[in-house]
């Protein structure tokens, strides 16, 4: 590989990840999409899905014992403050905000593609840097890591209670306030099949109560229960 692009991604991991990797091809590995090796067979076989695989179960792990030693709470109370912090959106912002989508190496057709591709994309690279850094630093480095960029948020994520899943949450808020259920109704849907925006909004009876977007109909659906809550809160 050249010498250039080497030292490009080990100046990422001092400035930005500050770390300084043994193997710094596993850092390279980690920030490679599939799509990547299907269009430069000839330079590269590696892509980061084994590393994402392994990442995945040491961000569960890291995340769950750093849950139990610190809160006593519930087993289903921890369980979905952990799926808060390490869902896609989650680690695919702290990624972002790590500055890692420039590095990541991807065909010319996925560099076009829908936000919510290069968010999944953003999450599957993090989780993937984690096996790399796992491997190469070993657990307290990757625990330390993890810790710095994605438990550092559960505070706000309790703060907002957004750990909870916001249509349930609003379906006993409003049966309390109003007596009924939430309904849900699609208001505009724009942009071609592949890459569509919903429009969603979300009535007590014939009141609207919440309007979102997103990506997908349960995206927009969310994002519409998560504004109707502060409504009643």
């Amino acid at each position: 590989m050249d010498k250039n692009v080497i030292a490009k991604y080990q100046d990422f991991a001092r400035e930005k990840l500050g770390l300084e990797f043994d193997n710094i091809d596993l850092l390279i590995t980690a920030l490679t999409h599939r799509s990547y090796v299907n269009e430069h067979r000839k330079s590269t076989k590696q892509h980061n899905e084994r590393l994402e695989f392994l990442g995945d179960a040491v961000l569960e792990l890291v995340t769950t014992d750093f849950l139990y030693r610190n809160y006593n709470e519930p087993e289903g109370i921890l369980t979905n403050w952990r799926a808060a912090l390490v869902r896609t959106e989650s680690i695919g912002a702290a990624g972002e905000k790590l500055g890692y989508m420039p590095l990541v190496r991807m065909s010319r057709g996925e560099k076009q593609g829908s936000e919510r591709s290069h968010q999944q994309i953003m999450a599957n690279a993090f989780e993937a840097v984690i096996g790399a850094i796992y491997l190469d630093k070993g657990y307290e480095v990757a625990a330390k890591f993890i810790h710095d960029n994605i438990e550092v948020k559960l505070d706000g994520i309790l703060a907002e209670v957004s750990w909870r899943d916001p249509k349930s949450y609003l379906q006993e808020l409003m049966q309390k306030a109003e007596g009924t259920t939430p309904i849900y109704k699609v208001l505009e849907e724009v942009g071609p099949d592949h890459d569509k925006t919903f429009t969603t909004g979300v009535y007590a009876g014939d009141k609207l109560v919440g309007k979102g977007t997103g990506p997908s109909k349960q995206a927009s659906q969310q994002q519409a229960a998560t504004k109707a809550i502060k409504t009643y809160e």
